[in-house]
Order: C-alpha cells, then sequence, then structure tokens
C-alpha cells in the first residue's frame, strides 16, 4: 500500500501573542506542522489529526532523529484510513513540545532557551495553537478532528471551545480529564526528572541534561501503556541473553532490558523540560470543570458528530471514561456513536495493528 509523503515540517510563526488560559500572553510563538494530501477548493476536505504526549508533527514521514516511520503510518496514506486521496491531513506539534513548535526549549526573548520560564500551558492552550494554524491555513471548518490519547482531549477541547470548526469528532483511548491515578504516574515521572542531578533546576542546555531522570519517566510511563496480557505474551518471566540468574542488578529478565531500551531511546529525541509542560498540561485537563462542571454543557453549542473508541485491555483510559463522554453527549443531545474494540496491546492499541480500528475510521471518515 502507498504511503504519505510530506516536505520537511512547515513553520508557522504566529503575528500576535497567543492567549494562555495560566493569564500570561506568549509571544513569538512557532508552530511545526506537516500536511498530506491536497487541499480542496472549497477547503472541506481538511482533516487535523492530534498527537499523543511523546508525538509530534511526523504523522506519516519519517522521523527526521530516529529514522522510524511516522507515528500513524500505517492509518495515514493513499488508500488507507485517514486517506489522502480524499483528505488534506494536518498534524502540528502541540505547545510546550521541543519538535519545532515553541516550548521551553525554544528561545525566549533575551535570547537565552526559556527553560522553566516558559508558562505553564493546557491543553487548551495547546487547541488555541491548532486553530492560529488553521486559521493561517483558511480553514474555517475542519471535515473532521481526530486523536488518540492526549490526542483525544485536543479532539475534545476543539469540540468544545470551537463547536462550529469541525464536522466530525473521533476520539481514540482518551478521557475528558485525568483521574487521580494518572496524575500519579505522571508526578513520578517528573519528580524521576527533578531528582536527577543535571537537570539544574531546568537549567541543563548546552549540557548533558538529566537523561537517565527522564529515562525512568519513560520506563514508568511506558509500563501503563501495555496491558498485563501484552506484557506476558511478550515478555513472561523469560530471561535476556542468558541462561541463568546473574544474582544481581543487571537486565536479568526481557521485560527489564525492553524498558531500558525504550527509556535510553526516548532521551534522544524529547527534552525534559517539554515532558515536564506537557505532562502537567494533561493533569490539568478537566472539560467538565472548565464548563461549569458538568460535562454534557462543554458540547452544548456543537453540531459536529462525535465518535468514541475505547479497547477492553486499555486500563490507563479504560471504557467507563469513553463511556462517561458518550453519556454526557447523549444529554447534550449530540449525535454520538461509541464502541469498546477487542485487543492485548492495552493503551497502546491505538498505534498498532487493529483491523478492527481501521474499519471504526475509515468508515466514521467517509
Amino acid at each position: 500500500m502507498a504511503t504519505a509523503t510530506a516536505p520537511a515540517s512547515l513553520v508557522l510563526d504566529l503575528a500576535e501573542p497567543l492567549p494562555l488560559d495560566g493569564g500570561q500572553r506568549l509571544g513569538g510563538v512557532r508552530i511545526a506542522y506537516e500536511t498530506y494530501g491536497t487541499l480542496a477548493a472549497d477547503k472541506g476536505n481538511a482533516v487535523l489529526v492530534c498527537h499523543a504526549l511523546t508525538g509530534d508533527q511526523h504523522l506519516a514521514s519519517p522521523h527526521p532523529i530516529t529514522g522510524k516511520p511516522g507515528w500513524w503510518d500505517r492509518m495515514v496514506g493513499p488508500g488507507k484510513p485517514i486517506d489522502t486521496a480524499r483528505h488534506f491531513v494536518i498534524c502540528a506539534n502541540v505547545l510546550g513540545s521541543c519538535m519545532g513548535t515553541t516550548g521551553p526549549a525554544s528561545p525566549a526573548p533575551d535570547g537565552q532557551p526559556y527553560a522553566m520560564r516558559f508558562p505553564v500551558i493546557t491543553i487548551r492552550d495547546m487547541v488555541r495553537g491548532h486553530i492560529a494554524l488553521l486559521d493561517a491555513l483558511g480553514i474555517d471548518r475542519l471535515h473532521a478532528v481526530v486523536g488518540g490519547s492526549m490526542g483525544g482531549m485536543q479532539a475534545l477541547s476543539l469540540a468544545a471551545n470551537w463547536p462550529q470548526r469541525s464536522g466530525r469528532v473521533l476520539v481514540i483511548a482518551s478521557a475528558a480529564r485525568h483521574s487521580a491515578q494518572n496524575i500519579a504516574f505522571h508526578e513520578v515521572g517528573r519528580q524521576a526528572v527533578m531528582a536527577d542531578p543535571a537537570w539544574a533546576g531546568g537549567a541543563y542546555y548546552g549540557t548533558r541534561g538529566p537523561e537517565a531522570g527522564l529515562a525512568v519517566a519513560r520506563m514508568a510511563a511506558h509500563i501503563t501503556y501495555l496491558s498485563e496480557e501484552g506484557m506476558h505474551d511478550k515478555f513472561g518471566r523469560r530471561l535476556q541473553d542468558r541462561e541463568a540468574k546473574t544474582f544481581g542488578f543487571d537486565a536479568d529478565f526481557q521485560v527489564e532490558s525492553y524498558l531500558r531500551h525504550q527509556g535510553l531511546a526516548f532521551t534522544d529525541r524529547f527534552d525534559a523540560n517539554s515532558y515536564l509542560y506537557i505532562t502537567r498540561a494533561m493533569d490539568y485537563f478537566d472539560l467538565a470543570e472548565e464548563h461549569g462542571g458538568r460535562l454534557a454543557d462543554a458540547f452544548s453549542g456543537s453540531t459536529a458528530r462525535f465518535c468514541l473508541v475505547s479497547f477492553d485491555s486499555d486500563w490507563l483510559y479504560p471504557t467507563a471514561e469513553s463511556r462517561t463522554i458518550a453519556h454526557a453527549l447523549n444529554a447534550s443531545g449530540a449525535a454520538v456513536s461509541f464502541v469498546e474494540l477487542s485487543a492485548p496491546f492495552g493503551h497502546d492499541s491505538f498505534l498498532l495493528d487493529v483491523p478492527a480500528l481501521d474499519r471504526v475510521v475509515a468508515g466514521f471518515l467517509r
């Protein structure tokens, strides 16, 4: 099957400061993004795909650092569920990230990296950046906005706060707010970063940086993306390249070696301060709280069709979270469909080979 192609990341420099939920106005914002396919003359075929916590704009083209295929390459391209022969697909790096959009590693007005001077941001702030990009592209109304995990939060925020900007909203493996357990796992990761002496209060740019702490944060988070069944099938208690236990603290087990690899590889492509800021934005996300305490009220002005997808093995954002959103949408009178899919991969199922998801996505976007 054909693969989507894209040029090097495009950039948009916002002419006006971006207002933030924290009360600040952030000037000099740059948004990095990629597009795939051709925008129709009436601009009615645009699909905005929002990425997850550690994702980026390299949706369906090789990552410039790792060389790996785009994070949703299997889903986006000619003839694929998000069909670039039909749709003009946009993916923008979120505010606070480290892949081209303004974040803690970006230069502040004094020319030095913002580091921890960067303002704390929210999911809604990220979506303000997306809306600014759509305005610059002259796209008043999307055919659809699509997102999994944190991307689903962005899709929900866009639907709630800019209800006329999208005709369809597809939310996969996500939630309308972070639970105490979600916040707890993120706090473990943040503390791992900040406990690394190399973090230096966030002022590590130009030096090695808190690689050990960030690797531990990634290891802890990665466990939440998998399922117990999937980990058992993939690793069990099998030893790593040895026939007996070493009676030491090397990576005796395959699962230990896997997590260490995931942690170290992550430090090659992600900024530790960005990890702090983006996880904090996710923890602050509470769509009901933003709209008077009642989730249904968040969608009272929406005319979009919604589709919610969960996975039976996802314990990070379990099906109950999607069902809560579905009930709120029903209460608001919105058109909504909801499906729980069976997959053994846990939360990461939305990124992996789940043919049933392909069918749902393709059908909903037609």
